[in-house]
């Protein structure tokens, strides 16, 4: 069985027992989450939501509150002198999905 969630304006096709990487959530490793908009969820009969899957929902632990690997921002117009460089690093949480009920 999976289920495709949206949350932090995207899509994801989730298993339970998956390990998901998602936008940054609020919560403390090993608090629980509930995803209520599901927008499909399949396996032997699937279910599309119009928009999401009335009743459906998705539950998870957060396993991580962490950093993704930082990026370098370079901005240079050449022959003016403008150079400009900045990092970023990404704010993700980890995710363990433990089950899907429809």
């Amino acid at each position: 069985m999976y289920a495709v969630i949206k949350t932090g304006g995207k899509q994801y096709k989730v298993e339970p027992g998956q390990v998901l990487r998602v936008e940054k959530l609020a919560g403390a490793a090993g608090d629980k989450v509930t995803f209520g908009e599901v927008l499909l969820i399949g396996g032997e009969k699937t279910t599309l939501g119009q928009p999401t899957v009335a009743g459906a929902k998705v539950e998870a632990t957060i396993l991580a509150q962490d950093r993704a690997k930082k990026i370098i921002v370079f901005k240079f117009r050449r022959r003016k002198n403008y150079r400009r460089k900045a990092g970023h690093r990404q704010c993700f949480t980890e995710l363990k999905i433990q089950a899907i009920s429809a």
